[in-house]
């Protein structure tokens, strides 16, 4: 129905389109003060576990289950997210959605930042929703285990992007019991594939900084950040460009805090 990624004028020259579940991940503020017509707050702690060390792990069914009853959802609807950071937790509702199993999703460039700045509207009024009865089913293939990163290592096909920032990957900042990076792991912080100068929308020259990194296209990936957060926006990109991605939810919050894992600095 609509493509992956879609640029703000283009969606709101969709209004009215039927079958459409719009959901906004801003900051619950931004929400309250402006967002798209018919859009569904989702606040960012709905998508986690919240439980240490690996606060970023996908929350139990249940709590997925209340989630997407909450907001209406059924295997029907396209659902089109934003956010208001450039898409980090955009991408991980995405990521979301292909592990119960939707594939039918766009993520609007730029999100409200990049609405706001085109001059399309919005509004304060929040959307009246049913319920709806939700029984979602995990998915496996697109989450990536400790154990999955592990076996990485040494698996020549395998990559692993590591999207938070080159202090974290070095060490330099630790946010965990212990600092670095997976060993081999490659660093594209995911703040350098947004275009800074365009509302955060997402860098046309997405495919030849991945190349740059060494990210090859031939290869599987795993991404991950601290909580997964970040690494949402990553995951996203990987699907747009056609990588065969998995996220890592447990991200460095497991994997730092974990004092068996191999870890390289520097």
């Amino acid at each position: 129905m609509l493509p992956l990624i879609i640029e703000p004028e283009a969606f709101a020259a969709q209004s009215g389109l039927a079958g459409l579940l719009i959901i906004d991940l801003c900051n619950p503020q931004n929400y309250a003060a402006a967002h798209l017509a018919e859009a569904v707050h989702v606040h960012p702690s709905e998508l986690i576990s919240g439980s240490k060390p690996a606060t970023g792990k996908l929350p139990e069914i249940g709590r997925l289950n209340q989630l997407f009853s909450r907001i209406g959802y059924s295997p029907d609807k396209h659902i089109v997210v934003y956010d208001d950071e450039g898409g980090g937790w955009a991408g991980r509702f995405i990521w979301t959605l292909d592990v119960v199993g939707h594939r039918n999703y766009s993520y609007i460039n730029g999100g409200l930042r990049a609405w706001v700045a085109s001059g399309l509207p919005t509004t304060s009024q929040v959307p009246e929703i049913t319920p709806s009865s939700v029984t979602l089913t995990i998915h496996q293939a697109v989450i990536a285990s400790k154990q999955d990163v592990l076996a990485s290592i040494d698996d020549p096909n395998t990559l692993v992007w590591d999207a938070r920032s080159i202090e974290e990957y070095r060490g330099t900042r630790v946010v965990a019991n212990r600092g670095g990076h997976v060993p081999g792991a490659v660093s594209l912080d995911w703040l350098e594939t947004m275009d800074h100068t365009n509302n955060l929308k997402l860098r046309p020259d997405l495919q030849e900084l991945l190349n740059e990194r060494g990210l090859e296209k031939d290869k599987a990936i795993i991404t991950h950040c601290q909580t997964h957060h970040r690494s949402g926006l990553t995951y996203l990109i990987g699907k747009m460009l056609g990588y065969r991605i998995k996220a890592y939810d447990g991200s460095w919050s497991e994997w730092g805090n974990d004092p068996d894992t191999p870890i390289e600095s520097g």
